[in-house]
């Protein structure tokens, strides 16, 4: 059975696909094909130079979103609005991305024509003849790569040879039809488009909308394409529950990469404890997600010390502002010398009395573990209140450590706030007063 991995685009909210690699990697999963369009070029890049997906994440965490633009000449900019090429250029893809991330154009071409290698083909639209091209990972190079993550008016577009290269993105953003060429059997869709009910307003939310689009239009196609020449295969897809932050949101810190790893290993875990030998309709429901409960995300970092080593837990909580069906969720990691980053899977917020507690199950010494870090939100008296909900204590499996948080990480933990499912200055300032005036406990209390 020949198996594909078909990396879907999302430009760089596509840190999220690195959790979603080391989730099936702990399942032992292998492909013999992987392909990459848009944003999903880097997970393709990395992938296929060798790069693991433990190391995967790692690299995303010290990648600087700030460098996935460059400026242009100074001249570009003083033509004005309607003569502006675009934004900005690749460069800082190519010089600082694409190292960071550990992606090699000569290691990819080099992996591609050793005997029994993965496959690998990378999308790119050429823009004179309108037509994408699947290019094979023994003829891709790193100029071609950051083209097909150029999105029009953003990155400037690669200029060779009289032709013209950018984004495929308004062409399509999966190519299972490649997968299928190269004589795929069962096809991983790994999605991080949104697709869900919602239509907002505003130029940016629109620009999205017109991507999301186009993207489900060729997936849709692709499916109808195989229908109709009677083209068996399974089809497996992972993709968030609800739709990823937007790029801005990235690029502007309300997010970070090692958040969106975490929702990535998380979204893959649920899957695969979900999933059938059948897989899923290929259908536009495959893809289908809900917009989140109003409500905020913050992050919580606490520290302790085993065997001499530091022991480092990372949470990033979503809490929604009015109790409901949706319930508070925790993703993250916890981080130590003798195991390594370990991520949080089925991630659970609960109350008892005065007692936070943080649940989730992590991979730990070769088999699944409980873990809960315990927080008691208590002021007893006297003017130590600091004192009073700074120690946790966490425990999973026979490991067993007290938390503590610094004053660093409690600013951390403030700055980090952010609404999550409200749209416009209003509703986002409503979602976080919701959260501030019931207060975290509060909440919790009502679940």
């Amino acid at each position: 059975m020949k198996r594909s991995l078909v990396l879907a685009g999302g430009g760089m909210r596509v840190a999220w696909q690195a959790g979603v690699m080391k989730a099936l990697a702990e399942e032992g999963l292998e492909f013999h094909h992987v392909d990459g369009t848009s944003g999903g070029i880097l997970t393709a890049g990395m992938l296929l130079s060798g790069v693991s997906p433990e190391e995967m994440c790692t690299r995303w965490s010290g990648v600087n979103v700030k460098d996935f633009g460059s400026a242009l000449p100074l001249g570009d900019y003083v033509k004005g609005p309607w003569a502006l090429p675009a934004v900005g250029d690749a460069d800082g893809i190519l010089a600082k991305v694409f190292p960071t991330l550990g992606i090699d154009d000569a290691t990819i071409r080099a992996h591609a024509a050793e005997p029994d290698a993965v496959e690998g083909s990378f999308n790119v639209v050429e823009f004179i003849g309108k037509q994408c091209h699947a290019i094979d990972a023994t003829g891709i190079d790193a100029e071609l790569m950051a083209a097909g993550m150029s999105l029009p008016i953003f990155l400037t577009p690669l200029r060779r040879h009289g032709k013209i290269w950018t984004d495929a993105v308004w062409v399509r953003d999966a190519n299972v039809a490649e997968a299928l060429r190269r004589g795929a059997d069962e096809v991983w869709l790994i999605w991080c488009i949104g697709n869900s009910p919602y239509w907002g307003d505003g130029p940016l939310e629109q620009y999205v909308h017109m991507i999301e689009m186009s993207a489900m239009g060729a997936l849709l196609a692709d499916f109808e394409a195989a229908a109709a020449a009677g083209r068996e295969f399974v089809l497996h897809v992972v993709r968030p529950e609800h739709p990823l932050p937007l790029d801005p949101e990235f690029y502007l810190g309300r997010i970070d990469a090692d958040t969106l790893i975490g929702m990535g290993y998380r979204d893959a875990r649920a899957y695969l404890e979900s999933m059938t030998p059948a897989g899923v309709a290929k259908d536009s429901g495959c893809t289908a997600m809900t917009e989140p409960a109003p409500g905020v995300r913050f992050t919580d970092v606490l520290t302790g010390v085993v065997d001499g080593e530091p022991l480092r837990f990372r949470a990033a909580v979503v809490m929604p502002s009015v109790p409901g069906p949706e319930l508070p969720q925790v993703t993250g990691y916890l981080e130590h010398p003798r195991f390594g980053r370990v991520f949080l899977a089925n991630g659970q917020v609960e109350a008892n009395g005065d007692d936070v507690a943080y649940r989730a199950r992590i991979k730990l010494d070769g088999g699944w573990q409980d873990l809960t870090v315990t927080r008691t939100l208590r002021d007893d008296p006297g003017p130590d209140a600091w004192a009073d909900s700074r120690i946790a204590l966490l425990k999973a499996g026979d490991l067993s450590a007290e938390l503590t948080m610094s004053l660093a990480d409690a600013a951390g933990l403030l700055a980090s706030i952010e609404p999550v499912g409200a749209h416009g200055f209003v509703d986002r300032a409503a979602a976080v007063a919701g959260f501030a005036g019931n207060g975290f406990r509060e909440l919790l209390r009502r679940y």
